[in-house]
């Protein structure tokens, strides 16, 4: 049992709901799986579920917990600052797989 720390400038959805109420009210929360720890206050990019930056979001809080089903998750509260621009997400897109996602297939 330990934690896996997240890059600081990666927060990657895996759920579209979890991005679309994060988009549409402004602040949102994911749930990832295992025990990781998030730049609390620290402003990063979002990525959605298909490794496309989306928008700039702020970390609000991180609560690692072990769920009634015995899992070890973490959630992770945001609230966004703003969309990225169409040239913003295509650069960060690109500098992503690059760093953390590996080649495009």
């Amino acid at each position: 049992m330990g934690f896996a720390t997240e890059f600081n400038s990666v927060c990657k959805f895996k759920s579209e709901q979890e991005l679309y109420e994060l988009l549409e009210y402004g602040r949102g929360k994911m749930v990832k799986s295992g025990f990781r720890v998030f730049p609390t206050g620290q402003k990063v990019i979002a990525y959605t579920p298909a490794n496309e930056a989306i928008a700039i979001v702020r970390i609000l809080a991180s609560i690692a917990e072990i769920n009634f089903q015995g899992e070890e998750v973490t959630e992770v509260e945001m609230e966004l600052v703003r969309k990225l621009t169409e040239e913003e997400a295509r650069v960060q897109t690109a500098l992503a797989y690059e760093m953390f996602f590996g080649d495009r297939a």
